[in-house]
Order: C-alpha cells, then structure tokens, then sequence
C-alpha cells in the first residue's frame, strides 16, 4: 500500500540517509517535512490565503529555523507548546518545529471561547503560546514562560513576535537531536462536555497511515484541499499524509463552500477533506443551476467527523461523482472503519468495512460478542489509540479494545452501521429509542435541510422526545407535519411530542452539533 501510493519509494543514497537521519532525530512528526523535502523539494508545499506558496525544501528550512530559535530561547525537550492557529502554512511550521525540539505539542480549538483557552492553557501548562492575532484579546494578561508568538499577524508586522520575525533570526540547518521526541495532545470535541485532552505519542511505525491506505486510493503528488480544521484528528492526521505523499496543501484560514469550488477547478484539487457539515454546504451551493465547475481530476471526498447521512451522500454522489469516502474513527480511537463508494452506493448509512491495523467488535453489556446484525456497544482496538486524558481518566477498556462511545451493527457483508450514541439511548416509557434514527429519517424530507434529536425529562414518561428542525430555503413544514413523517415510518413511541423551528444548529469548529446547547435552550 505505502509504495503503490506513493508514501515509499526508492529513492538515491542521499535521499534514504537524509530520511533515515531525520526519523533517529526526530522520530516520525519531526521528520516528516524532511522526507518530503529530501524526495520532493521542488514541490509546491502549501498555498494558503497568505496569496504566497511554499516548497518542500522551503518548509523544511523554515522549520529548522524556528526549531533553532526556540532552542536558543530556552525551549526544551518535553516542554508544553501550544498551538492556536487557523488552517494556514503557520500551523505546519509550529507543529514540525515543535517537533522537532522534542516538545508536547497541544493542538488547540481555535473555537473555543477565551474561558475554555484559558482552562485548557492553565490545565496543560503551556510553557510557549503560538497563535493567530485575531485571538489576542482573549488572553491579553497570559504570559508563558517561554513567550507568545504570532503565527497569523493583523498588526505590528514588523514586531519580532512573529514566526517570520524568528525564522529569520536563526539558521536554517537541522537542530541538534532532542532528549526524547514529541509528543502530541488533540483536544475531543467538547460536545457533551468541557474539552479533554488526548495524549498519545507519536508512534515510530507507519500505522497511522496503514490503515487509511488500505481502504483509500491516495496518490504521491497530488493536490489536497484541506477543509477539515488542522487541531482536530482529520484535518492533522490528512496534513500528516499529504505531506509524505508530497501533495501540494490547499488551506483557507476560514472555510468558504465557494471558493472550495472554485479550487477544486482552479487548482486541479484530487482530494478534498471536509466534515459533513462542509459536505453539505457545498452540495447546497452546487445545486444553483449559475454554479457550474470541472470536477474531472477530482479522486476523493474524505469525509469524517460526525454522521453523513444517507441523503447528503446520495446528493453529494450526484454532483461530484462515485468518490466519497467515510471515515469512522475518534480522537480517542483514531480510526476504525472507511466505507469506499462501492459500500456507500450498497449501503449509504454504513461507515464501511474495518480497516487494516484496527479490531472492531460489538460487545453486550457484560462483555461478550454479539452475532452480525445484533446492536451493541462498538469497541476498536489499534496500535495508535490516545494514551488517557491528560487531565485523568480514560474510556472504558476492555482488554486491547477500546469504547467507542457509540453503539452500532455489522451485516453480513461486513459493513458497520452505528445507530448512536451509548450516552444518548433515550428510555421513553420503557421503550429505548437513538436520536439518530430520527435524525436520519428526518433527513430525508424534501423540506428539511438539517435535523437534531436529543432526550429531555419528563414527568410521566421518565423521557420524551425533542427535535429541533431547519428548514430548507423556501420550504413550509409544520410541527404536525414532522410528527406524522416519523409515525408513518417509524415506530409510535419514536415520534418527538416537542418540535421546534430553528434558523440553524449550533454547531462546534469540526461540525458537530451542539447538542448540551440545545438541550439547555429547551429547558
């Protein structure tokens, strides 16, 4: 898999000791800019909103300059950097030459409120801060120890608080060899609940990438439109691959469905990896009868990050083509399954077959196994899982396995469907009900652009019901007209007593919704 995409390769003596010496220095994130500065420097590395561009052998020599003059300020190996920067080539040079120092790098939600930076800052110990200016605000009285530097600067371009102004202050050459390497902590969502930190080290092997491969036709040298945010597990772990597959990197600071499409043509993009919330906003744009674009060299869609739904992947289908991908996986669990366009058009709830390196199994509540097509509890096991919350606690483990969070099936032909969550099971009168039963059937609707279910209390029932509905443009539905859609096809104990209208869900930076948002709002 990794030499028919392109990942190895074989490549001149230089090459290969140039690799092989950036891995025993740096291990595998540090080293990843010097494999592809060593087998693609010419290759345009990144374009991003900036209007500029970068090659390999540019980015490599930028990094070794950032790395160089955080060493010379004092920043050692295991010490905390965090990194609040918007999809931009800044974010690529903090994190390699974080890397390459050997630090812990915290990849930080760049929409999270000033009070959760700072929870989060003060709970990680963040020894440097790198960030965009827009968030300066936030936290005008925070002063890590080893400083604050501007990645994305608005004002005061010529401050030496910049990364440009430290990149140029320092050489360019490989920094000496760090104590330990890096290792990394993504944030969960904060969905349910306030942020966790994931922590895991970075893994020696090519495992992170094995899995992905094997169910993926990713291509060396290619063009990746990189949609989904760089903080979170997809949009870090695609940059991560695309980087040593030696693709040129599109980036937008701030995700526009339009100029997407614009891209796409312009830039002769293969791959594009969103979430489905971004899916969906560009399939809304497309089906303007004035948009009309070439998506001819277009290959994949990676999608991940919440649930597609079978309405969004036929009209996704329609307009670009059979080349959605589906990626089930979490923070915690890394991946697990990608159903490919074969499984989608056979299936197109399912999230696809397990992928190699990963063990996915549905276990009852004691433990044991259960046949195909029975639901259970989702449990994965891989060589990459997160290693805990760094501030305690752990999900639940069942020897090399892992919960998922979620609750699903397989069928006969091998294929997952998850059917919730484990935590949003409503009990309504004795009956269990999954909000994302509902949701999916809502999405069906010709007047429902998006729909989320969540369990309130309730005097009687123990549990009742709640959907919030937005409406597709134009449309006219009523909350009797919701009702009797899901009696008509579900069972009678799943169709929600409280309906409400809302102009748009809340949603986090990655897509997700909101949903203690909502379930406070309808108290």
């Amino acid at each position: 898999m990794c030499f028919r995409s392109g990942l190895l390769g074989f490549g001149s003596l230089k090459q290969t000791a140039d690799l092989l010496l950036g891995l025993r220095n740096f291990g595998m994130l540090g080293a990843a800019p010097v494999l592809a500065a060593a087998r693609h420097p010419d290759q345009t590395a990144v374009i991003d909103d900036s209007g500029s561009s970068l090659t390999y052998r540019e980015l490599d020599e930028r990094v070794n300059a950032l790395a160089n003059a955080w060493i010379r300020d004092g920043l050692h190996a295991g010490d905390a950097v965090a990194v609040l920067i918007r999809n931009h080539a800044g974010f690529l040079e903090a994190v390699f030459a974080a890397a390459k120092c050997g630090a812990r790098i915290l990849l930080m939600n760049t929409g999270f409120s000033g009070p959760q930076i700072r929870a989060v800052l003060d709970r990680e110990g963040a020894d440097l801060l790198v960030y965009d200016e827009e968030y300066e605000q936030l936290f005008e009285d925070l002063k890590p120890r080893l400083g604050r530097w501007r990645a994305w600067p608005e004002t005061r371009n010529d401050d030496p608080d910049t990364l440009a102004a430290l990149i140029a202050s320092a050489p360019s050459t490989a920094p000496a060899r760090p104590r330990r390497n890096a290792r990394l902590v993504i944030l969960t969502s904060g969905t349910t609940g306030a942020p966790k930190g994931a922590d895991r080290e970075v893994p020696w092997s090519l495992a992170p990438v094995g899995g992905p491969l094997s169910r993926v036709p990713f291509r060396a040298r290619g063009v990746t439109q990189l949609c989904a945010p760089l903080f979170h597990a997809l949009g870090f772990s695609q940059m991560l691959l695309a980087v040593g597959l030696g693709a040129t990197i599109v980036l937008q600071r701030r995700f526009d469905a339009a100029a997407v499409l614009d891209s796409v043509e312009r830039n002769g993009v293969d791959t594009i990896v969103v979430v489905p919330v971004m899916l969906q906003r560009m399939v809304a744009l497309e089906r303007d009868p004035a948009g009309e674009h070439d998506f001819s060299k277009l290959r994949i869609i990676y999608v991940s990050g919440s649930q597609l739904g079978a309405d969004l992947c036929r009209r996704a289908t329609e307009m670009f083509g059979r080349v959605l991908y589906n990626l089930y996986g979490s923070t915690e669990i890394a991946f697990a399954t990608i159903a490919t366009p074969a499984d989608l058009a056979a299936a197109p709830t399912t999230v696809g077959k397990v992928v190699r390196g990963a063990v996915v199994k549905i276990l009852d509540g004691t433990g044991h196994e259960l046949p195909v097509g029975e639901t259970g509890r989702v449990f994965v096991g891989s060589t990459i899982q997160f290693e805990g919350y760094t501030g305690g606690g752990d999900k639940e483990r069942i020897g090399d396995l892992m919960s998922s969070g979620d609750v699903g099936h397989f069928d006969r032909d091998g294929r997952l469907f998850i059917d919730g969550r484990d935590d949003e099971m409503i009990i309504s009168g004795g009956e269990n009900v999954f909000p994302a039963e509902i949701e999916e059937l809502l999405s069906h609707h010709h007047a429902v652009a998006e729909a989320a279910a969540i369990g309130v209390d309730d005097e009687r029932f123990g549990q009742r019901l709640s959907v919030f509905v937005v409406r597709r443009t134009g449309a006219a539905l009523t909350a009797d007209e919701v009702r009797e859609y899901v009696r008509a096809n579900l069972a009678g104990y799943k169709v929600p007593r409280d309906v409400e209208f809302r102009d748009e869900l809340p949603r986090n930076p990655t897509g997700k919704v909101l949903k203690r948002d909502l379930a406070a709002g309808s108290l």
